[in-house]
């Protein structure tokens, strides 16, 4: 069973940040309330799930305490939902651990996503243009938006590279998995006699850096100044 304190904590949390979401003096900080939100969302999913795992084991106690005080038929439908009850307390309960597991905090960050075509020559920059195809696809699903950085089409189409960002919810600790080389064995298009090539593209997914102010004191500079002769 999971300590109930460590639960009550989040509860509380989850309280104070809407609170605090509330607070006229934060609403006029937007670095703040983005901050806020973000976790706010981060936690009503763990609050939820530890509502379900806390109903049910409400809904136990009141079960045994049936079967404890009743006889007869509503002795043994009481032991039927129990019996059910008890099949579905350890998924919840496993749902719930897994939640609790503190995030990587890059995983909000938006993403930069790199694709490079790799051997393969024209067919490999045609499975790089299918790659980025694929995850601007995923991405509006995600109702995500993107944005293109920089690109360099094959000759025969596609993309020899091609950079773009990644802006929505969770965006890195979703794309993050896709980084490493990915291949494909197909007839191309561009091999008139149908023979297999295996073509291969690499993928690198990199949190987007945040703005920092950079103050620079001009009594840490050195200054040279040179005079050709």
């Amino acid at each position: 069973m999971i300590e109930m304190e460590k639960l009550n904590k989040v509860k509380r949390r989850f309280e104070e940040v809407e609170s605090l979401m509330a607070d006229p003096e934060v609403a006029t900080n937007p670095d703040r309330m983005q901050e806020l939100g973000q976790e706010h969302s981060r936690l009503e999913e763990v609050v939820e799930a530890i509502d379900r795992y806390e109903r049910l084991l409400s809904e136990q106690r009141e079960l045994e305490e049936m079967i404890r005080e009743e006889s007869g038929d509503m002795e043994d439908l009481a032991q039927e939902e129990l019996t059910q009850l008890e099949e579905k307390l350890p998924a919840v309960e496993e749902d719930l651990r897994q939640k609790l597991i503190p995030k990587d905090p890059e995983d909000e960050k938006n993403a930069i996503v790199e694709i490079r075509a790799g051997a393969g020559g024209d067919e490999a920059a045609l499975f790089a243009g299918d790659l980025f195809r694929l995850y601007t696809q995923y991405v509006k699903q995600h109702s995500w938006t993107y944005e293109l950085i920089d690109a360099s089409p094959g000759t025969q189409g596609g993309f020899r590279e091609v950079i773009f960002s990644v802006k929505g919810e969770d965006v890195f600790g979703t794309l993050k998995y896709e980084a490493g080389v990915h291949r494909v064995q197909r007839v191309p298009e561009t091999e008139s006699s149908g023979r297999i090539h295996t073509s291969a593209a690499t993928v690198a997914v990199l949190p987007e850096a945040e703005e920092v102010d950079v103050d620079i004191n001009p009594s840490d500079l050195t200054i040279e100044t040179f005079k050709a002769t």
